[in-house]
């Protein structure tokens, strides 16, 4: 039987969190080797993520270093990877979303001209510079790869209607998959303060904000929001895990510091992140992980940017797009808390973006398209 050798490289957390199933499922082949390669463009959290789903790397490139750019995590990921191609001679390369590890590998790839596939290929929002520069990392990826895997419909036609090439697949997303190892309904939370939150009797909004094009006013403004909705909301508190960007928890502590009912913690990892978003009231988040994740827990998101490229949760319901001023940001945490219809509207609304199955149908599509099975996958399609 053919065998063939599938590399994932990603260096983030939420890569990790979103390849790690997908790494475990193409292991479960045995006409699969599957071979993982880290390029740390984070580090602790990257680990972290790796233990919880127990797995190691084949290859770390161990990339980070402080206060890294952008073109250095892109220059050290394609210098990592020259040595990692000629040794591991990989079938192909999968890489994951818009991270510049993304980018890099997907270009080392093309140097070395194997094959790449596209794990959530297709979103858009078609303003290069936001999300900055995830955008572009994306569309860039688009124009090299051969398998694009997209999460939903949307993001396959953006793919379509741009005349990409090679195969495309709609396969739902693998974060859905993920959240059947992590969210473990009582499990006692790692980090102390949490386990002290009276979840039955408060109103717990679980807060994220760290993109770069937030950095200055409208991070300010967004969190001058949170600060109102909880004072004047008595039975509101607020978890934020902070970010470990200097220009991210500098404007946290002097937004946020020492109030009442705001608690700013150090970034948990993904077992405790989706574990709060089980039990908290609703979201608050400019990630874009969070977008997909929340709502499988039947958790409204309210989005922290001025545009998203996860369109569809916003026409599901399941999100709405509350953007980074502070009056906006203001009325839509209010109408959530003040609005029982408005939040059950939201709370009910079914999530578009994947059944659990998304790395099995990745799986079935790289064994497709390698002459290993005559079956290509069924298209994912919300019910």
């Amino acid at each position: 039987m053919k065998n063939i050798k599938i590399m994932s490289v990603f260096g983030t957390r939420p890569e990790a969190i979103k390849m790690a199933p997908l790494v475990k499922e193409l292991a479960r082949w045995e006409d699969i080797t599957s071979i993982c390669c880290l390029t740390g463009q984070h580090r602790e959290m990257l680990d972290s993520v790796m233990e919880i789903f127990s797995l190691q790397a084949d290859f770390d490139l161990n990339i980070m270093e402080k206060r890294q750019t952008l073109s250095t995590i892109t220059t050290k990921t394609l210098l990592g990877m020259e040595q990692v191609m000629e040794q591991c001679k990989p079938d192909m390369i999968l890489v994951h979303g818009d991270t510049s590890t993304t980018f890099a590998g997907a270009l080392a790839a093309f140097y070395h001209q194997v094959p790449v596939g596209h794990v959530e290929a297709g979103l858009r929002t078609y303003d290069k510079y936001s999300p900055f520069p995830e955008e572009m990392n994306r569309t860039l990826v688009g124009d090299i790869a051969d398998l694009h895997f997209s999460p939903t419909v949307a993001n396959a036609e953006n793919l379509r209607k741009e005349g990409i090439r090679g195969e495309i697949f709609i396969t739902g997303n693998t974060a859905i998959d993920a959240m059947a190892y992590t969210v473990k309904g009582d499990r006692p939370f790692e980090t102390a303060l949490l386990n002290q939150l009276d979840f039955a009797h408060r109103r717990v909004i679980a807060l994220t904000c760290h993109r770069r094009e937030n950095y200055g006013k409208p991070m300010e403004d967004i969190l001058t929001a949170v600060a109102k909705l909880v004072e004047t909301h008595e039975d509101v508190e607020v978890v934020y895990p902070v970010h470990l960007s200097p220009v991210v928890r500098e404007c946290a502590q002097r937004c946020l510091g020492n109030r009442p009912r705001i608690h700013l913690i150090d970034p948990v990892d993904v077992e405790e992140m989706h574990n709060l978003l089980a039990r908290c009231y609703f979201v608050m988040t400019d990630s874009g992980g969070l977008q997909e994740e929340a709502p499988a827990l039947g958790k409204p998101v309210l989005v922290l940017r001025r545009e998203t490229e996860r369109p569809e949760a916003i026409a599901a319901g399941t999100a709405k797009l509350a953007g980074v001023e502070y009056d906006a940001v203001l009325a839509a945490g209010n109408r959530l808390l003040d609005d029982p219809a408005a939040y059950q509207a939201m709370a009910k609304a079914v999530n578009p973006y994947g059944d659990g199955q998304a790395s099995a149908r990745i799986a079935q599509a790289i064994r497709w398209h390698f002459g290993l099975t005559a079956e290509r996958p069924a298209d994912f399609c919300p019910r």
